[in-house]
């Protein structure tokens, strides 16, 4: 029995041997890739942006008059498939820059696609209007296949250069140029004007447009007035522009930077901001004072005027000063506060206190704390930093000395009253 079914099984197997065809291979008379190209997304572009541009490549290539033949060897590679793909994008006549190399794909296959991303910076002066963008693509293809026998393959590539123009758009707009800022006392630590000449570099008309400076980071120039009101904005146009500014107090004299943008309305209805420019405006020292005159000169007990000379060290004039002493002890004063009126850069100014100083005071040089209070050019009011008007205390001299000291002073009175006595006993006796 069991060599009955063991010789079923032979018989059965040889049959299926004989019965079942032989494996196939397949040959493909014609076909080649086939690939166009086209942007995702909008191909619309303003001047002065930075932009990534999504190209699309598609194959379309079809495979024709298939043939499949127990004889034919399988090829490693189908004749509509774009090996080794390769894309450029050129700028064309269109106003911008490639910033990416190009790229490789690799291997686009027949019904298929691949994206190829370019970073682009289109001009900040770019003209409205249509451009193309020439679009390389290198890539290879099996061409011809000859085979030789039953297992020996010859395969012949052919390399395409295919060149595509893609149409974009560079939208109109308003576009600014900053001619020139010119400072109006404009000085540290004040308030002060900056007046501007703005040109529009652009292609597009702005309607209702209003004119706007911003602060620049963190620059010590803060706008106090930032929006003017131009209307119409045309190419070519240049406008006056004049805005309120302060400075901080703790900035130098400098030139600082200040951004301009122009808000309008495009020719769509939409309300845009312009790309900003950035200019630089001159700012100069803040008001400064120094007193130069020497240190006043006083005796312990005594009241005396003394004089004291103040110079404005800054860059700016000062109007309306008033200097001011502040007596401590020993020093006491009903006259502290002195008129100088308005002071130039490199102007100097004498004034005079009444100061008493006490009679136990010690003999040294003293320093009074003094400080200006002035106004700007814009009717600002503003106190300088303080300053020390030196007073020396001396010793007294000469009949100052005498008449000062209390023991000498006794001594003249007992004197003098003697005399007197001396006088008046001898009148008597005669």
């Amino acid at each position: 029995m069991a060599n009955y079914v063991k010789i079923s099984c032979i018989l059965i197997i040889l049959f299926a041997c004989l019965v079942a065809p032989a494996m196939a291979g397949t040959k493909y008379m014609a076909g080649s890739p086939k690939l166009s190209a086209y942007i995702s997304g909008t191909n619309e572009f303003s001047p002065g942006n930075s932009t990534q541009i999504t190209i699309v490549i598609e194959n379309t290539g079809l495979n024709e008059f298939k043939f499949v033949n127990s004889g034919i060897v399988d090829r490693d590679d189908l004749p509509n498939t774009a090996k080794f793909l390769t894309v450029k994008v050129l700028p064309g006549n269109a106003p911008l820059v490639i910033k990416s190399d190009p790229q490789m794909l690799g291997d686009l296959k027949g019904a298929t696609s691949a994206n190829a991303i370019f970073t682009t910076k289109i001009n900040a002066d770019a003209p409205a209007g249509h451009y193309n963008l020439p679009v390389d693509l290198t890539y290879t293809y099996l061409y011809t296949v000859d085979q030789w026998g039953v297992d020996t393959i010859q395969y012949s590539y052919k390399t395409i250069n295919q060149s595509i123009l893609l149409p974009i758009k560079i939208k109109p707009d308003v576009s600014i140029n900053v001619i020139s800022a010119t400072p109006e006392h404009l000085n540290v630590g004040t308030e002060g004007y900056v007046n501007m000449k703005i040109k529009n570099t652009g292609s597009d008309t702005g309607t209702k447009s209003i004119v706007k400076i911003i602060r620049n980071g963190n620059s010590p120039i803060i706008p106090t007035d930032s929006s003017v009101y131009i209307g119409n904005f045309a190419p070519g146009n240049v406008v006056d522009c004049r805005y309120k500014v302060s400075v901080s107090g703790d900035a130098q004299k400098a030139t600082y930077p200040i951004d301009v943008v122009v808000v309008y309305q495009n020719n769509e209805g939409d309300f845009v901001t312009s790309k900003s420019d950035t200019v630089g405006v001159s700012v100069g020292g803040k008001a400064d004072f120094a007193i130069i005159s020497p240190p006043g000169e006083m005796n312990p007990g005594n009241k005396k005027v003394i004089t004291v000379e103040y110079k404005n060290t800054g860059d700016t004039t000062v109007k309306s000063a008033q200097a001011r002493i502040s007596a401590v002890d020993p020093f006491t004063s009903n006259d502290d506060i002195a008129y100088i009126g308005d002071l130039k850069p490199g102007e100097s100014r004498m004034v005079s206190y009444v100061m008493s100083v006490d009679r136990s005071a010690t003999i040294k040089e003293y320093g009074l704390d003094s400080e200006i209070r002035y106004r700007d050019a814009l009717d600002n009011t503003y106190i300088s930093d303080t300053m020390k008007a030196k007073v020396k205390l001396t010793n007294p001299a000469g009949m100052t000395a005498v008449l000062s000291n209390p023991i000498y002073l006794s001594i003249i009175v007992a004197v003098i009253i003697g005399a007197v006595y001396l006088v008046y006993h001898f009148r008597k006796k005669k």
